[in-house]
């Protein structure tokens, strides 16, 4: 197949802007999750949205009614189509395109889509600034390069319908929301959406600080974890008339936050917990009656973090009975622990040399974090297919998360090709 290489390029980063001007964080992806169903249906994929590819009860950490609703009002406003967004209201923005082609294997691949909650910066300097498309959204950012990994979702897509003629089996392409916080991924996964699926394939832009031109073909060593919020009801009452009145929730919340640092090690494998945000009390002169707590925990791997998270939750509970409050502990995200499979791994690093990346690692990185991808990895793997993670190089201007984040456009060309080469070797025609 002979690609015009330079007319790709382009529309991937036309594309990319426009996801990025439109930030929408998790399980409010609306206009991005319409506009890639609408693009799509255009290049002949059967689309499937929202409640088709995920399970109502295993979403985690969705926000409130009323936030989802003017987030569906506003992508509305801005030229979502509606009648592909009314099938996601109530925050089930996930997205994918099937494209059967005759007998043979089903290949998924998987992009995140949402976009961080940080507010972009409004330095002159910073590159979605000065060339007009930065976030558009107050308080949401593509500072993860979601809004890119969406791109070459879609030039895959492009790519495999042009191509069909060449390949043959079954092509999922997947549109998956809110991976930050790992809330998301797990829906799908559980929605058996993936159950018949025999190999799946997911990458992430830059993570590493060695700049465009360099491919990872695997990740392993992903810590599973779990994201907890707990909340502490106790009693209000006024701090110097009444004292013996109240039941201080701020002082259980504290007292819980340097407990949890006492949680013994484990002798199997790293583990982590750590406090993120405590918050509490209505003013100086009364008794806070209510607090929350926002902690995470992580383990090498899902056994190690399970016991993290339930000494963590014993802790809240001891310290909450301790000072005579209640606490109502929720799960608000989860990851697993996952490996990306040699034999993938290997075929890829071969498909990256022929895309062009000058330099291509075979051997498995070492993520130190978390992503929930690997729920839909684990479930591919225990049905007897393979997974793959990989880390496409691209250079960065500042850390992941940060208000100045962007990357090298000139990234996503070769990243959407390794995709295709891998597909073309999967899906060979017999």
């Amino acid at each position: 197949m002979n690609i015009d290489r330079k007319a790709l390029k382009e529309r991937m980063i036309a594309e990319r802007r426009e996801f990025h001007a439109h930030a929408e964080s998790g399980f409010t992806e609306f206009w991005t999750a319409t506009t890639v169903a609408g693009l799509l249906r255009d290049e002949g994929y059967d689309v499937r949205v929202g409640k088709e590819l995920m399970s109502e009860e295993h979403r985690m950490g969705v926000p409130d009614a009323a936030i989802l609703d003017a987030c569906l009002k506003r992508a509305i406003d801005e030229g979502a189509d509606a009648s592909i967004a009314g099938a996601m209201a109530g925050g089930f923005t996930a997205v994918a395109g099937v494209m059967a082609n005759g007998p043979g294997p089903v290949v998924a691949f998987r992009f995140d889509i949402d976009a961080v909650d940080v507010d972009e910066s409004s330095d002159a300097g910073h590159p979605p600034r000065r060339e007009g498309f930065a976030s558009t959204h107050a308080g949401s950012m593509h500072a993860c390069g979601h809004d890119g990994h969406a791109a070459i979702g879609l030039a895959l897509a492009r790519l495999l319908a042009a191509d069909r003629d060449s390949w043959s089996g079954t092509v999922k392409l997947i549109f998956q929301p809110a991976e930050e916080g790992v809330r998301g991924a797990k829906s799908v996964a559980e929605s058996g959406f993936l159950d018949d699926v025999d190999y799946i394939a997911a990458g992430h832009l830059g993570i590493l600080a060695d700049g465009s031109g360099t491919f990872y073909s695997g990740v392993g060593g992903f810590l599973s974890t779990t994201k907890l919020d707990a909340r502490f009801t106790g009693r209000s009452a006024h701090a110097g008339m009444n004292p013996e009145l109240g039941r201080n929730a701020l002082l259980a919340a504290a007292s819980s936050a340097l407990h949890l640092s006492g949680i013994p090690r484990h002798s199997s494998g790293a583990t982590r917990v750590n406090v993120g945000r405590i918050e509490g009390g209505s003013g100086r002169n009364v008794i806070p009656g209510s607090a929350l707590l926002v902690l995470e925990t992580r383990g090498e791997t899902s056994a190690l973090n399970e016991y993290m998270t339930a000494e963590a939750i014993r802790i809240l509970e001891g310290v909450a009975a301790a000072y005579g409050v209640d606490v109502d502990v929720r799960r608000m995200g989860e990851a697993m622990g996952a490996d990306s499979d040699p034999w993938l791994m290997e075929l890829a690093a071969t498909c990256a040399a022929e895309a062009g990346y000058a330099r291509v690692s075979g051997e498995t990185l070492p993520l130190g974090g978390s992503e929930d991808y690997s729920f839909m990895m684990n479930r591919v793997v225990a049905r007897g297919g393979k997974a793959l993670y990989s880390v496409f190089g691209a250079t960065i201007t500042d850390a992941h998360h940060s208000p100045r984040f962007d990357f090298d456009e000139d990234a996503m060309l070769p990243a959407a090709e390794t995709l295709f080469l891998l597909a073309g070797r999967l899906l060979k025609a017999p």
